[in-house]
């Protein structure tokens, strides 16, 4: 599986990787907002990203937008090895920041912090593989194996539009990278809960809220009562939760559609099965109101310690230690690439990128420390793994 890991230390501490070059690489891309629902700002960072793709050296590939998402990009090492199946590094560009945010959370920093949306969910991770590479490439070295990039726009709604097309690039390569953020301790992620998506909808009767309140039935009225018990299903081994309320805009009549989201997320299969069973028997009438529940998208799981995955994770390990850092492991919850990679077989690692905190927020930040360490691991998992 990997190469002799001899002075490998001497080689990762020697790249040129700089913490100032990476930040100053990653503002353009954190101040082009993306957020997954406005394709065209995906759009312009996918521009951005073919762009420094191809002034790198990578055969680049704008894959066309579909299913009302941005477009995706592929980025092909040029290797003598073309063709066999090698390392797929995978990630996504879209953020869940609406575009704005920036006047909110811009691009700054804050002695070892820097902020923005979606620098560390998951623009930096996706940043520092390229510099990994190319830090190589500029010492010389080529990786063993041909190294693909694929980046894609709908994560962060669970990637009801471009699953099939990671797992069709996965397929084609024997070991998947995702530099999503870090896990607390420098460590890695080598599985990850289920998750499912549901959409909830509620059928009422109309009537006008100041002449004829009585003669309506609100199904906003219900649908909050189906939220609260929907939310408090919510167990260690199944979780619920409710977002994306929408109903009608006018306040003077009693509404008579309204719906909304659900996001479950389970440590196992079986655990999530029996969640949905719950949340598609709750479909039917009650107190007039006619009450559908929707499986939208997917996550299987991808169960921890699947023997691929670990001896890619002891790879990691071994070349982490070497620079000093300890790399636990866990599985975690929250979705990612790896769980459509890893629940194939594919020998995956995810959280591969930097450390940082409170991303979904407005104080997303990740830590400048980590920066560099993450980018020679990157490297080093580059310059070592083999068939």
């Amino acid at each position: 599986m990997s190469r002799d890991l001899t002075d490998l230390d001497t080689l990762l501490e020697h790249l040129p990787l700089e913490a100032d070059r990476i930040i100053e690489g990653l503002r353009p891309w954190v101040e082009c907002e993306s957020p997954t629902y406005d394709a065209d700002a995906v759009a312009r960072m996918m521009d951005l990203v073919a762009y420094d793709c191809a002034e790198m050296g990578l055969l680049v590939e704008r894959i066309p937008a579909r299913g009302g998402v941005g477009p995706s990009v592929r980025a092909v090492l040029p290797h003598p090895r073309a063709g066999t199946p090698g390392i797929l590094v995978s990630g996504h560009f879209d953020t869940v920041h609406p575009v704005g945010t920036l006047e909110q959370n811009p691009f700054r920093v804050e002695g070892d912090r820097l902020y923005g949306p979606g620098v560390l969910d998951m623009k930096s991770g996706n940043f520092i593989a390229l510099e990994a590479l190319r830090a190589l490439l500029a010492s010389g070295i080529t990786p063993p194996l041909p190294v693909t990039f694929l980046f894609t726009p709908d994560e962060e709604i669970g990637t009801p539009v471009t699953r099939a097309l990671i797992e069709a690039e996965a397929r084609r390569n024997r070991y998947v990278l995702c530099p999503e953020p870090a896990v607390a301790g420098n460590g890695v992620t080598t599985g990850r809960y289920a998750i499912a998506r549901y959409e909830i909808s509620a059928v009422g009767q109309p009537s006008h809220a100041g002449a004829k309140l009585s003669a309506g039935v609100s199904a906003v009225r219900e649908l909050a009562h189906r939220i609260i018990e929907i939310e408090g299903m919510t167990s260690d081994s199944c979780t619920f939760s409710v977002n994306d309320v929408t109903s009608g805009q006018w306040v003077n009549c009693v509404p008579s559609h309204a719906r909304a989201q659900v996001l479950s997320m389970a440590k196992t299969q079986e655990d999530l099965d029996s969640g949905t069973a719950r949340m598609l028997a709750m479909a039917g009438t009650r107190n007039g109101v006619r009450f559908e529940v929707r499986e939208t998208v997917t996550r299987p799981v991808w169960e921890n310690n699947r023997p691929e995955t670990m001896a890619l994770y002891e790879q990691a390990r071994t070349i982490s230690e070497a620079m000093g850092l300890p790399l636990p492991s866990a599985s975690t919850g929250g979705g990612s690439d790896a769980n459509f990679t890893g629940a194939l077989g594919i020998a995956s690692l995810c959280s591969l990128g930097p450390a940082g905190d409170m991303y979904h927020t407005l104080e997303e930040h990740l830590l400048i420390p980590t920066l560099v360490p993450r980018a020679r691991l990157l490297a080093g998992l580059f310059a070592t793994l083999t068939d």
